[in-house]
Order: structure tokens, then C-alpha cells, then sequence
């Protein structure tokens, strides 16, 4: 890696993820948000062709405070800093696109996946639907170090945090949390729902748990959909191994319920929104141990 490599990915991103832990685990449940990153390092906007607002499209803006409210109820919080437009950890490691990477890619890489060949790869080509990132071809050794620097960690302590609640409760819950675009949805012009929930169509989550959310959001009047066209990406179907007490859900929140889209700032409804999911998660952490049947769980 050289020292251009270091400098692009350290500045600005010495701290690149964190983890805001409750004062006393009480619910075995992570919340992730692997998008909501509003750090971009200045090598990486110089490489770019686009401004920063259009960067900013592929943004969860600010997802991690929306559900901030569940580290006081008793769950960590592990949000990114990096964008990701920058690096992707929604993806497997090394799902990367010889149309993006300047020399030959090592044979492990995974370059003919859906996410690739559509320029959403671990390092993404495209914003949106076709935006260009890059002005020219990404080093591969610029694209590595990203990898090993952010990608793996991130990874690291993802996995710490299911092992720790496996540990302690003897099932562990990943809420894997997102936001989309209000843009229109299908051809007839229907919008997109206000909450898409997806479990990988009934296999990385209990189903019952799944329904559960999804009544509990539809009482408070949301419109929610399931797996479609969000069924949940490489954190949902890598983590969620319900037969090993390893549960993940990916929620998908409707940017226009708390965002407006166009200046990324928040909107009127932001707080409310924030209290909704509060009163979701403490449903959560109340009803799942007994729709498990986890009475290590229920007894902490």
C-alpha cells in the first residue's frame, strides 16, 4: 500500500466505525448501521467526478440517530463513519468490479455477482441508478487497503458483538437498519412503502419475529412491505443463522418519513419518527424472548 493509499483512507477516518454501548445490556439485540457514514475523505471526493450531494444519494443520512433511542432501552449501536460510496461492507469483502479496478483482480474475488455487474460492488462504480463515481480507474492497492483497513474490522466487531450476545443470552438479534429513496417504486408510478422488512424471505430471521415488526409498525399507521425490493444484502443472509440463535432482520425506513432528500437536512417528522422506533424496539426486546422460546434470555 503506499503512502498515498494510507493518507486517503486515514484522513478524516482514524476512528472509521463506532460502537455506542448501553450502560447495561438488558435484550439481546444489536442495532447496525453500515451506511449512514457522512465522513468523506478529501483524496477520495478529488477522485471523484461528482460533487458531494450527489455522493450523498447512496447515504442511510442519519439512520444511526433515528434509532440511537435503543442504546438507552438497553442494546449497542454500531453505526459507520466512512460512506458508502467509499466502501461498501454490505457486500462480501471482495465483491469487486474489473470495470472499476485498474489492474487484473486477484483470482478470489467475486466479479460476476448481481451487485457487481450492476456497479455496487464492495467499492462501489455507480451512485444511484448510473452516476459514475470516478473520474478514472481505482488502484487496486487503494481498493485492498480500504478492504483491510475498514472492511474487516467493521466486519470484526460486528461479529464480536453476536458473539457477546450469544454468550450472554444464548441468541443474538441484528436489526441491520437502512433508508430509501421515495422516488417511485414501480411503473404504474405507486410509491415505496413506508418500511420495507426483509429476513431473506423467511430464512435469516424467525418468520414470527418478522410479523411481529411488521404489526407492530402497520398499528402505528406505516405501510410496510416485505423483502421486496429489499430482501436484505450480504449482513442479513451472512449473519442470520436462525437455527444457531443467530437472528437478522434489515429494516428499511422511507427517507421521506424524517429527510428531506434534497438538502439532507431533517425534517418536522424527524423526532417522531425517532419515537416510534423507540416505542417498536422496547416491543422488540419485551416480546422476543418468549416468540423464540429463549428463556436464558427472558431471565436476564
Amino acid at each position: 500500500m503506499s503512502s498515498s493509499d494510507t493518507a486517503s483512507i486515514e484522513e478524516g477516518l482514524d476512528t472509521p466505525f463506532e460502537v455506542i454501548e448501553p450502560a447495561k445490556h438488558t435484550a439481546p439485540f444489536i442495532f447496525n448501521s453500515p451506511h449512514s457514514g457522512r465522513t468523506y475523505p478529501k483524496a477520495f471526493l478529488e477522485a471523484s467526478r461528482l460533487n458531494l450531494a450527489a455522493l450523498r444519494k447512496s447515504e442511510d443520512t442519519f439512520v444511526e440517530q433515528l434509532f440511537a433511542p435503543v442504546v438507552s432501552l438497553g442494546a449497542p449501536l454500531m453505526h459507520a463513519h466512512f460512506p458508502r460510496a467509499y466502501l461498501d461492507v454490505n457486500r462480501e469483502p471482495y465483491e469487486l468490479d474489473p470495470a472499476l479496478i485498474a489492474e487484473s483482480l486477484p483470482r478470489y474475488a467475486n466479479t460476476q455477482s448481481v451487485r457487481v455487474v450492476g456497479g455496487l460492488g464492495t467499492i462501489a462504480r455507480i451512485v444511484t441508478e448510473s452516476e459514475e463515481i470516478y473520474r478514472g480507474p481505482v488502484a487496486l492497492g487503494d481498493a485492498l487497503a480500504r478492504i483491510d483497513t475498514l472492511y474487516k474490522p467493521y466486519h470484526a466487531a460486528l461479529n464480536a458483538l453476536m458473539d457477546a450476545s450469544i454468550a450472554k443470552f444464548g441468541v443474538a438479534v441484528l436489526i441491520d437498519c437502512h433508508s430509501m429513496p421515495s422516488n417511485p417504486l414501480y411503473e404504474s408510478g405507486g410509491m415505496r412503502p413506508d418500511f420495507v422488512l426483509g429476513d431473506r424471505f423467511s430464512t435469516s430471521c424467525n418468520p414470527g419475529f418478522t410479523r411481529l415488526v411488521a404489526e407492530q409498525l402497520k398499528g402505528m399507521g406505516y405501510v410496510v412491505a416485505f423483502n421486496k425490493p429489499y430482501a436484505g444484502g450480504f449482513i442479513t443472509e451472512h449473519y442470520g443463522r436462525p437455527g444457531k440463535g443467530r437472528h437478522a432482520l434489515q429494516i428499511e425506513v422511507n427517507r421521506a418519513l424524517y429527510l428531506n432528500e434534497t438538502s439532507y437536512r431533517r425534517s418536522k417528522d424527524f423526532d417522531t419518527l425517532r419515537r416510534d422506533i423507540a416505542r417498536l424496539a422496547g416491543v422488540m426486546f419485551e416480546m422476543m424472548p418468549a416468540l423464540l422460546d429463549t428463556p436464558r434470555a427472558a431471565a436476564e
